[in-house]
């Protein structure tokens, strides 16, 4: 991680190309030296962010004016900061037969705050934690005594976690997990703080910006999806090939607990929704021996989605499980121990995400944790199935070698759609498609759950949720559209699909869902939009292929004109 000075000189950097976030950032403390953290951390992540400084210890104000230059401003998102060090002041100034109920009223003001933004801005929310400090007035009796401010601090920052989870317009950057590791000292310099109210010291500048920044990725669908693993010397200790799988080190064997432990974490994201995959130089069949009877292996074949082991170069064996599994190549991370196989990788594919590992595994799973590679802004129970799904998707491919024609193909897999609303069950992953939907999608617009779930009831909106499933099994949700009526014509805002489905079938079913929603309304067009951005080239000819017509940097389809357009989907329940 680069140091504030190197963030600093970032600024320096030509952004004119970079897209571009307005963040409002409103504190109890200084803010400025934070700003430069922000912001030259943003441009090493390819954002450039404009940023709107609240002035000092005003943010109550910034939020309960209209006329406050926060509104001015219209932010995509804010990010309000509130210290420990301010927070401990104000809890020192409260009356003691008051402070039980401290954690409380701040939470109730926030609450307030947040109602305010949603009506008046729809803009999404980052909260930043408190780190812990310990006042010493109780010591480890604090525990005991709700009066207490090391009672209270921690109440607030557990409230804080329960109200993100029952809001789907707040978001929290965990900095207090990170200072936790790094100590105090790190966190805060005490004469700095005293000369300037900057709450964080030079050091942990970074780390707090880069928290933030995870999240700001996560929300615009700038995610890590995948864990691509080698195999010796990295998920066991030795080489399987040589040292037989009775000698390699695994559990209590040697160092085999740090593989152990790496193995437990690399379960724990599949189980979460990342994908795993397996990358070695190795024969298969010797490969695969410790995943099936291995006593101390933690992650078996069935949690590997693909599993590439063979005596081809690396680079090209990542080049095709991204084949596979189409998605970005900035959306993997590749571990190994080898640090000439490392840099072969990363001059090869440079979107490719590569942690350094250090030359003791058991630094490993430390250092990755402090990484935070798997930052996400959503988790619904459907991520669970992904490595089933495209498990899956290998038996269709392989299916698919077995016929001549690409129609005889779809109709041998018996597929069944079903068109929806958006519904409670639905409006988490509906909103979590749009934040990580990258290559189909024709406008990656990113929305909330609270964004969704207006849209879902607005009479002038039309929405729809597409699900999929056929005899091998579900793909689940596989398409989102949006699109919202103006005057004779319906305009498609939103249309994005999995690419794991593309060329099946549901970009015309979706059309035609689209055309009969236009018609029930009135409309005598469908308006399309197609903004291109580093990722969605896939799309670019789309809405010529199904028929619309390029006029003035938008696309029209006369339904006047359009009959439904043929596909082997059969059509399940709609409602």
């Amino acid at each position: 991680m680069k140091d504030f000075a190197a963030l600093k000189r970032n600024l320096k950097r030509e952004t004119g190309s970079l897209p571009t976030l307005r963040l409002a950032l409103l504190a109890d403390s200084a803010t400025q030296l934070f700003v430069t953290a922000l912001r030259g951390a943003a441009i090493d992540r390819g954002l450039a962010l404009e940023v709107y400084e609240a002035p000092f210890n005003q943010i109550q104000a910034q939020i309960a004016d209209p006329s406050s230059e926060l509104y001015d401003f219209k932010p995509e998102m804010i990010l309000l900061w509130q210290a420990t060090e301010p927070m401990l002041h104000e809890f020192q100034r409260t009356s003691p037969t008051e402070r039980h109920a401290f954690a409380d009223d701040r939470l109730a003001e926030l609450r307030e705050h947040l109602d305010i933004v949603r009506e008046r801005l729809g803009a999404r929310v980052i909260a930043l934690n408190a780190p812990e400090i310990d006042d010493a007035v109780f010591g480890s009796f604090a525990a005991r005594i709700p009066a207490s401010w090391v009672y209270q601090l921690r109440r607030y920052n557990f409230s804080l976690m329960e109200l993100a989870a029952s809001r789907k317009d707040l978001f929290i950057a965990d900095v207090a997990i990170a200072a936790a590791e790094l100590g105090r000292a790190v966190v805060h310099d005490r004469r700095i703080a005293l000369t300037t109210e900057l709450q964080y010291g030079m050091e942990f500048l970074p780390v707090a910006a880069n928290r933030v920044l995870d999240v700001i990725d996560a929300l615009r669908g700038r995610i890590h999806k995948c864990l691509i693993l080698d195999l010796d010397n990295t998920l066991w200790g030795g080489v399987i090939g040589d040292d037989g799988m009775d000698r390699i080190e695994l559990g209590e064997l040697g160092g085999g607990r740090a593989y152990s432990e790496l193995q437990a974490w690399a379960k724990a994201l599949q189980e979460r929704g990342i994908i795993l995959a397996v990358c070695s130089k190795n024969d298969e069949r010797i490969a695969s021996e410790p995943f099936e009877k291995h006593p101390d292996m933690v992650l078996r074949r069935e949690h590997i989605a693909v599993f590439m082991a063979n005596w081809e170069n690396k680079v090209d064996n990542i080049r095709h499980i991204q084949s596979i599994l189409e998605i970005g190549f900035d959306s993997m991370v590749f571990l190994d121990d080898n640090p000439a196989e490392r840099e072969i990788v990363k001059v090869n594919i440079p979107d490719l995400c590569v942690p350094e590992l250090p030359e003791d595994p058991t630094e490993w799973l430390p250092l990755l944790q402090r990484l935070n590679l798997f930052e996400t802004a959503s988790y619904t129970g459907e991520d669970s199935r992904r490595t089933a799904q495209y498990q899956e998707e290998t038996q269709r491919r392989q299916l698919r070698t077995s016929f001549a024609d690409e129609g005889a193909f779809l109709a041998s897999l018996d597929m069944v759609g079903t068109v929806e609303g958006f519904t409670s069950f639905n409006i988490p992953r509906v909103a979590q498609l749009t934040q990580r939907s990258n290559q189909f999608n024709l406008r990656t617009i990113r929305y909330d759950e609270a964004q969704i779930e207006r849209m879902g009831g607005s009479e002038r909106h039309h929405c729809f949720a597409l699900t999929l499933e056929d005899k091998f099994g579900s793909h689940g949700l596989i398409s989102v559209l949006i699109a919202e009526e103006r005057g004779d014509e319906l305009f498609i805002d939103t249309w994005l699909m999995s690419c794991r489905v593309l060329k099946r079938g549901v970009e015309q079913l979706a059309l035609n869902t689209l055309a009969a929603a236009a018609r029930r309304g009135g409309a005598k067009r469908l308006v399309g939009e197609y903004v291109r951005t580093a990722k969605n080239e896939l799309v670019q000819h789309h809405y010529r292929s199904l028929g619309f017509t390029e006029c003035d940097d938008r696309w029209v389809l006369d339904l006047t004109a359009f009959d439904e357009l043929p596909h082997h989907i059969r059509l399940g329940a709609t409602t």
